[in-house]
């Protein structure tokens, strides 16, 4: 019986590679896509190229040109980093500078794209809500409302055979994350969450605290930091 297709978007960081291990090991036949949007460094593009290789998963690399994601400070090398306690962290009402204006909806939009050309049965994300920055894309009712938006404007859509949006993740805190990546045996030594460049994860920007975070909770080491246990960072 011929595999049902599934698109991922695929950042080579920790909740991606979840995703993308959970789409296989339901018996999707997955394509990644992973995009260069002018972010501050190419690790995270490099950390998909060998995460797809090792998994055997076609890529996609999409490149992007949208001058006004420089508003973001993922972007935009002049603007600061976030470097926050984990208590202010997605603290209600926050938006850190490091959302990038519509980012999940433009990534959204070009899944749905390539699911609809390859006949695919769902796109695949890994946002959570639980232990999130406190962007606005990350939240269910978004992803609820695109999945029907796209059934209206796509060819699939408008045939019967709706694309789903599937978000495994989106319930689930970093430790239940780390600890169904190292279920899944994911190859979490290969990614890379980090929203600075470098040799090593910097450990003070939003991503590596709750990274270091959710792998402490979990009682896990991370691969990612040489097998080592990382520590709850309570700045």
């Amino acid at each position: 019986m011929k595999k049902p297709k599934a698109v991922v978007l695929f950042s080579g960081g920790l909740d991606s590679t979840t995703a993308l291990c959970w789409a296989l090991s339901k018996g999707y036949d997955c394509l990644a896509v992973s995009f260069n949007y002018g972010q501050r460094h190419s690790r995270e593009n490099a950390a998909a190229r060998a995460i797809a290789r090792r998994l055997g998963v076609e890529l996609y690399e999409i490149k992007l040109d949208f001058p006004w994601f420089a508003a973001s400070s993922l972007v935009n090398g002049r603007m600061k980093l976030p470097d926050v306690g984990l208590s202010e962290i997605g603290r209600k009402g926050s938006i850190p500078s490091t959302y990038v204006p519509g980012r999940n909806l433009v990534f959204a939009s070009v899944g749905f794209s390539l699911a609809d050309a390859a006949g695919a049965a769902a796109v695949v994300l890994g946002p959570n809500v639980v232990d999130y920055s406190g962007y606005p894309d990350c939240r269910p009712a978004f992803y609820r409302a695109l999945e029907k938006a796209a059934a209206q404007g796509t060819r699939s859509g408008a045939g019967g055979k709706k694309i789903k949006l599937l978000t495994p993740l989106i319930k689930l805190s970093k430790a239940e994350i780390a600890r169904l990546a190292v279920k899944l045996k994911a190859p979490l030594e290969l990614t890379w969450s980090c929203y600075s460049g470098g040799a090593r994860p910097c450990g003070r920007c939003d991503s590596c605290k709750l990274r270091a975070k959710g792998f402490a909770d979990a009682g896990l080491t991370d691969p990612a930091q040489g097998g080592r246990r990382t520590g709850r960072n309570r700045k």
